[in-house]
């Protein structure tokens, strides 16, 4: 269903989560339930993977993770404070070690000046707190963007599995 190289990352990230006894959550908005989907579809993995949430509404960022309809308002959902927030909500409301969120533009539309087609950003939250990452990827057509940002995903996961 997913390339080799997405089935491999997720099956590290199930592995390096399992062997740490940690739990994973995903907050998804513009990959849809894919990262949820590609961690899901390695054997072992209800061994850590507790849920996922897809948020694709700026409601649903807010009833489902906790995010401050403020931040959406000031700061828009694709930004690094709402991919913080996502994060970091996803990890309290499961109650998981590690949490990954993604808010980003795949496209065709939808983009501008300021926050163009391709524009992704990224949270991952774990005890030690919450880091951030954007990708601009550019407009790649709607499904490469959501596929690079899977694999952006993943290695977030992968990193904090194996950094903390």
């Amino acid at each position: 269903m997913f390339p080799d190289d997405i089935q491999q990352m997720a099956a590290a990230v199930i592995a390096a989560a399992s062997a740490r006894g940690w739990t994973v959550a995903t907050a998804e908005s513009c990959t849809g339930g894919l990262i949820a989907g590609a961690l899901t579809a390695v054997a072992g993995s209800s061994a850590v993977m507790d849920r996922g949430f897809v948020t694709y509404s700026n409601a649903a960022k807010s009833e489902m993770l906790g995010v401050p309809a403020e931040t959406v308002l000031t700061f828009g959902a694709v930004s690094e404070p709402t991919a913080r927030a996502m994060a970091a909500g996803a990890r309290v409301t499961a109650g998981v070690d590690l949490a990954v969120s993604v808010t980003g533009i795949a496209g065709p539309g939808g983009g501008s000046d300021e926050k163009p087609v391709g524009l992704v950003h990224f949270g991952c939250a774990g005890a030690e707190g919450v880091s951030h990452e954007a990708h601009r990827f550019g407009d790649l057509g709607r499904e490469r963007v959501r596929l690079e940002s899977v694999r952006v995903a993943l290695g977030l996961l992968l990193t904090a599995c194996e950094g903390e």
